[in-house]
């Protein structure tokens, strides 16, 4: 078939190298990147203590507006964070749990990362959680989330696409349930913005986090916040910094909040991320994310008739409206077929009760797939995944 998004691979060297399919853990980078990166190279090399005023005290805005338009957002209200998981505790500081508004509503399938925050920072701040489980690992049945927001609830932390089985939970009726009961929403979206639409008007989600690290293709260090306008200014995190304050080079000891996206800010930003977080989210707005969103939902729906033509469990959903970017294959020794396959350099990625997760992206074409499973297959046939049986890597 005529795949036009395949124009997008010469943005990519690295798919000219290997099969690239982990696009759910650290998108391909483009290749722009370099030339931005000695830009700030020289910036700082030329301009030295000036280039603070030249660009880079802005930059945690000006990045973000980068990345606006695939929100859903406006100018100005996307604010640039190291991490999702500092931005989400930005957000749990604050608000206040005073009973008998003192629970926060998650699931037992958000990231780790994000939970343990929660989880650490809850009691100390007087808040209670309230954890909806999953009946199968892949999902999180959304009225059982519904029924768990009640009066006391004062925020609901969930996940948009849940990592391990890419499910799209129904946030447009998480916020909806929410604001009835008077609670607010803090969506973390990693793993669905840069591979599918999201809208934070439609949804009338509170706050919405997520990285350039993954679908957008821009490296560590760039996660974002939006603050919806209505609650941007009425609040005052407790995680801040000098970035938050409204004069900060006044240098003075009581903090006044600024206005906008920046009041969510904290201390010094990692400019060279900022600089490697530009030009992805630049291609993604380019190739046009429904465009994305129609070829993952043709390729990950390819990935899952392979799956059951080999008789493998897929822990991911089988509606493709509930299913996100990224397919899990629960095989015989994952683990180890997952670092067969790395070494043949088709690049996937591992995950306890998922499996080995597959995700194409809007560069991949569509034979790799089939190349992928029928070397998954090979290597379970051969017994060449007995080579690394026992091995342990931080690249799955």
């Amino acid at each position: 078939m005529n795949d036009s998004l395949l124009a997008y691979r010469a943005e990519f060297p690295i798919v000219d190298r290997v099969t690239y399919l982990v696009s759910n853990s650290l998108g391909a980078m483009p290749r722009a990147v370099p030339d931005r990166l000695a830009e700030y190279a020289a910036s700082w090399n030329e301009r030295g203590v000036r280039a603070w005023a030249d660009r880079w005290w802005s930059m945690p805005l000006t990045v973000g507006d980068e990345i606006a338009p695939l929100l859903g957002a406006g100018p100005g209200e996307v604010a640039m964070f190291p991490n999702v998981t500092l931005a989400q505790a930005a957000v749990l500081s604050a608000l206040d749990y005073t009973p008998p508004r003192d629970t926060i509503v998650m699931t037992g399938l958000d990231f780790p990362s994000v939970r343990y925050v929660y989880d650490q920072l809850a009691a100390r701040l007087g808040a209670r959680i309230v954890s909806v489980p999953s009946d199968d690992g892949i999902a999180i049945d959304v009225e059982r989330v519904l029924a768990a927001i009640d009066e006391r609830t004062r925020l609901v932390a969930v996940s948009h696409v849940l990592f391990r089985s890419a499910y799209i939970l129904d946030v447009e009726a998480v916020c909806r349930r929410a604001h009835d009961a008077g609670a607010l929403v803090s969506l973390d979206a990693f793993h669905s913005v840069g591979v599918m639409p999201v809208d934070v008007r439609a949804s009338g989600v509170d706050f919405l986090t997520g990285g350039v690290l993954k679908w957008l293709c821009g490296g560590p260090g760039g996660a974002f916040l939006y603050v919806s306008p209505p609650v941007r200014d009425t609040l005052e995190p407790a995680l801040t910094g000098w970035q938050a304050h409204a004069r900060p080079f006044a240098f003075e000891l009581e903090m006044e909040y600024g206005h906008g996206a920046g009041r969510w800010l904290n201390g010094t930003p990692v400019i060279p991320a900022l600089y490697a977080a530009l030009e992805g989210p630049r291609i993604v707005r380019q190739a046009g994310i429904e465009a994305i969103r129609a070829k993952s939902v043709r390729q990950t729906a390819r990935l899952v008739s392979l799956a059951d033509a080999h008789g493998w469990r897929v822990n991911a959903p089988r509606d493709p409206a509930r299913r996100g970017g990224t397919v899990a294959f629960d095989v015989p020794n994952g683990y180890a077929v997952a670092q067969a396959l790395l070494a043949r350099d088709i690049l996937v990625d591992y995950r306890p009760e998922a499996g080995i997760r597959v995700a194409p992206h809007f560069y991949t074409d569509d034979r790799e797939i089939d190349d992928a499973v029928q070397a998954m297959e090979s290597i379970l046939e051969s017994g060449a995944w007995q080579r690394f049986a026992g091995k342990s890597s931080v690249v799955t």
